[in-house]
């Protein structure tokens, strides 16, 4: 079989490593890739959504697999289905899961499933009497996509406030920000679970845990995620059932009540208090980084489970993971999250590198050499027999792969080994 990846991150990479392993694939493209893909696949050059179709159709793809949100929302899914093309995500549809959070908040609130206290709105007055109503810290968000960036959680009603009326300018997040919803804050801790979905069927996959600030102790500001670690030891069966019977199966049916039914990766963000699970996000693809730390303990056949997702046959899939747990480490460049960072080469002491693997993200390749240019630069992959062996693995790696001004957190996984 030969398989198009969308997307240029470690989440993609990861996908391909995995499809590498697996003796039903043939060839693997990434469009666009990165500078690290090409050592495993071909990247293609191509944009525009109708011409990747095209080139799917004349290059015989019999699987393509959609990594990022933003191709998802744009309806990248429904233009190859049209062609007859097999391709694994959600529609345009589906997709406003995750592309508008005002949507998504509805949703919850008209299934029932459980969430925190929200109102949703573009009125300022409205907002401020509800941050008023509420108590602190206060987490307000951008309604539509911002790359993981757009949740910012208040430490009193006066940021709040001005945090809301900066995002309705505009001058925070642009036309994202243009509604925005304030919610109350729930205490607990997260958890991240996928679920691969057919549109009548799923698969849930083990439980991961994100570390999404940037400094250690979980300080710093929000990044699209530091590091994760999988399966956690924070989840049991109860607390899966509940998960499953409370979240996941009123999600499926009420998406085909809407005539959106979900394909793909339905990504629910929890917060778990008292062993109960509240509905914090849903995003329409994996995560990133938890996708890397899954990926690899997969033991059954990866394009597989893909296939079949993309082909309403999830029910004949028996979908099996390793006796492993893997926990990642992502290696960020100097000035992230807050602006670019100068190009820095990447050194690399490959005889170093064991019980674990490299995945890249904002690499670029030149003259033979890998630089760093992109924000989160790689993930530091361990795979142990627990989470402290994985956690040792994944940071000894990350002494063999470094570059100018690299920073990453050091307690990755704490909160399992505590």
């Amino acid at each position: 079989m030969n398989v198009l990846i969308i997307g240029s991150g470690a989440r993609e990479y990861s996908i391909a490593l995995a499809l590498k392993k697996d003796k039903n694939v043939k060839d693997i493209y990434f469009a666009p890739g990165n500078g690290a893909t090409t050592k495993i696949a071909k990247n293609i050059d191509i944009k525009d959504f109708n011409k990747l179709a095209e080139f799917a159709k004349e290059n015989s793809i019999d699987l393509t697999i959609v990594g990022p949100e933003q191709p998802l929302v744009d309806g990248i899914v429904d233009i190859f289905k049209k062609e007859g093309l097999v391709v694994f995500g959600s529609s345009k549809e589906a997709s406003k899961l995750e592309g508008s959070k005002a949507f998504m908040k509805n949703f919850l609130k008209d299934n029932l499933i459980p969430t925190a206290k929200y109102i949703e709105s573009s009125n300022i007055n409205e907002i401020n009497n509800f941050i008023d109503s509420l108590s602190l810290p206060i987490v307000v968000k951008a309604d539509g996509l911002c790359a993981g960036k757009g949740v910012i959680i208040a430490k009193s009603k006066a940021e709040a406030k001005e945090v809301s009326k900066d995002m309705l300018s505009g001058n925070s997040f642009g036309d994202a920000g243009k509604k925005v919803i304030i919610e109350e804050f729930l205490d607990g801790y997260e958890l991240s679970v996928f679920a691969i979905c057919d549109g009548e069927n799923y698969k849930i996959l083990p439980a991961a845990q994100d570390h999404k600030r940037l400094l250690d102790n979980d300080d710093g500001p929000n990044t699209g995620g530091m590091g994760a670690y999988a399966p956690t030891p924070l989840i049991d069966d109860e607390l899966y059932k509940k998960i499953e019977d409370r979240v996941v199966k009123p999600t499926m049916s009420g998406m085909q009540k809407i005539n959106a039914p979900f394909e793909g990766v339905l990504f629910i963000g929890l917060m778990i208090i008292n062993n109960e699970p509240y509905t914090l996000e849903f995003n329409v693809r994996f995560g990133d980084p938890e996708c890397e730390i899954l990926m690899p303990l997969l033991k059954s056949s990866a394009s597989e489970l893909f296939y079949k997702g993309a082909t309403k046959k999830l029910n004949e899939l028996n979908i099996e993971f390793l006796d492993k747990v893997a926990v990642g480490v992502v290696k960020a460049s100097r000035d992230y999250p807050y602006k670019s960072s100068k190009a820095s080469e990447i050194f690399i002491d490959e005889s170093k590198i064991r019980n674990g693997h490299i995945s890249f993200a904002g690499v670029t390749q030149k003259d033979g050499k890998l630089y760093a240019t992109g924000g989160r630069v790689l993930i530091c992959i361990g795979i142990g027999n627990s989470v402290k062996e994985a956690r040792d693995n994944a940071y000894e790696i990350a002494k063999y792969v470094t570059f100018e001004g690299e920073q990453l957190r050091s307690d990755i996984a704490y909160q399992a080994i505590k």
